[in-house]
């Protein structure tokens, strides 16, 4: 098929995610490997966001595709109330790096639903039916997972909604009414932590089940919290019997430097989830990661979940592959280094464009936020809304043979954990470039 055909057929008889479907305009994708993919003419593009946040260690990694190859020679299906060899072997590697005592884990096909059972697991667990998400929070497409979610993509999903979902504020430096310039991290997470309280005392901590929360803000304002926020999160939710679901989809798995972005602050959830970088995307996989005391809750009484594909035995051999190729590549602390050099072309950027607002990165888990002014904080596309320049800069760097994404007032930049400084480098001169465009719609101040 040649590439206008393969487009065609895809737009005629398939359904496109999160788009008006005559306004999708798919790149044909061919072949990958490393921060790279190549279109059906042969251009190469550098995948500057690895693809939705999910490639860590690159695409099409040898070891990987190996092992998916082997196991399915060994033994391509099996049913989710079956044992497996690599059903064993995946459980303790993994346990190596979760976070303290988070070492029972539940298989699913990806985040979202990852998400919707964390959710069962902790009102099953706690008998209680009320759940505190963020504003800024993303958790998924499913339904349950889209309540969960703070952004407008909710908005036409709610009037046959969940019940019971309370929303809080972000601890969003930027934005926050809370914060002022040159107050301490400490400082500002007190008072957000003091305002969650708040909150639990008038919606009754007795009827709250959980938290939710992703470590790391992801695509809805690339927000690392400040100091002291999550360990004071940690506090205030055990202090209520509540339990803290650390959402990690996107920021797990070494995106922030660390194996898991809350161990930058040294705080275990009671349930974690994952998915993307657990395998690398090479298979689709989701984890949820829960306490002893969760998983002990069902010892003698069922736990109502599953699915026909839990604990595909190719999807966890691409994840027993992928956490070895972590392992001996030593791509973590790659990450965490060559983030610092990420952070300082973001910042490069901020000087350079009177567009960028603010920059946040954490490992190569960054952004930049465009404004029309940087005094006034401006939002460069409204909240929910939509801006031409946005669009422009991201056809412009397709053009120039980067990927990029782009949500709402964020430009993002996660690429592969295995990118070394170098194709940072040449990836942000075409940045730069790009960002004169939003530069001639933000005000002239």
């Amino acid at each position: 098929m040649t590439g206008e055909e393969i487009v065609q057929s895809c737009k005629e008889y398939t359904m496109w995610s999160w788009s008006a479907q005559q306004a999708v305009d798919p790149i044909v994708m061919t072949k990958a490997e490393g921060i790279y993919f190549w279109d059906d003419k042969g251009k190469r593009y550098t995948d500057f966001n690895s693809q939705l946040m999910c490639t860590n260690i690159g695409h099409s990694h040898p070891k990987v595709i190996q092992a998916i190859k082997d196991q399915a020679d060994e033994l391509s299906y099996a049913g989710p109330a079956m044992a497996t060899r690599v059903r064993a072997e995946f459980g303790p590697l993994l346990a190596k790096h979760t976070p303290g005592d988070l070492n029972k884990f539940f298989f699913t096909l990806g985040g979202a639903e990852a998400n919707e059972n964390a959710l069962k697991f902790a009102k099953l667990h706690t008998g209680r039916s009320k759940v505190i998400t963020r504003y800024k929070g993303y958790h998924g497409g499913s339904h349950g997972a889209m309540m969960l979610t703070g952004d407008p993509r909710r908005w036409p999903n709610e009037r046959n909604g969940m019940s019971g979902i309370v929303r809080v504020f972000d601890p969003y430096k930027y934005r926050s009414l809370l914060y002022r310039e040159g107050m301490p991290d400490e400082e500002f997470s007190d008072l957000m932590v003091r305002q969650l309280e708040e909150t639990i005392l008038y919606e009754n901590p007795d009827d709250i089940a959980a938290m939710f929360l992703e470590t790391v803000t992801g695509t809805n304002g690339l927000i690392p919290p400040p100091e002291g926020y999550l360990q004071g999160v940690r506090r205030l939710l055990s202090k209520y019997g509540i339990m803290m679901v650390c959402d990690e989809v996107m920021c797990g798995v070494g995106r922030t430097g660390e194996w898991f972005a809350c161990d930058h602050w040294d705080v275990v959830p009671d349930i974690l989830t994952m998915a993307k970088g657990v395998t690398s995307a090479h298979t689709p996989l989701g984890v949820v990661a829960i306490k002893p005391e969760i998983a002990a809750s069902f010892d003698k009484r069922p736990f109502f979940g599953g699915l026909t594909y839990m604990g595909h035995p190719m999807c966890l051999a691409a994840g027993v592959a992928c956490l070895k190729v972590l392992e001996e590549e030593n791509i973590v602390t790659r990450a965490k280094e060559t983030g610092v050099h990420l952070r300082a072309q973001l910042e490069r950027m901020m000087d350079r464009h009177p567009s960028v607002g603010d920059v946040r990165s954490i490992g190569l888990f960054g952004g930049m936020e465009l404004v029309k002014n940087r005094k006034t904080k401006e939002p460069l596309v409204p909240y929910g809304g939509a801006h031409p320049a946005m669009p422009q800069m991201i056809k412009f760097m397709r053009d120039k043979g980067v990927f990029i994404f782009a949500a709402q007032n964020m430009l993002l930049t996660n690429p592969p954990l295995i990118i070394t400084k170098e194709q940072i480098d040449e990836t942000f001169e075409i940045i730069d470039e790009a960002l004169l465009i939003a530069d001639a719609a933000a005000d002239k101040n």
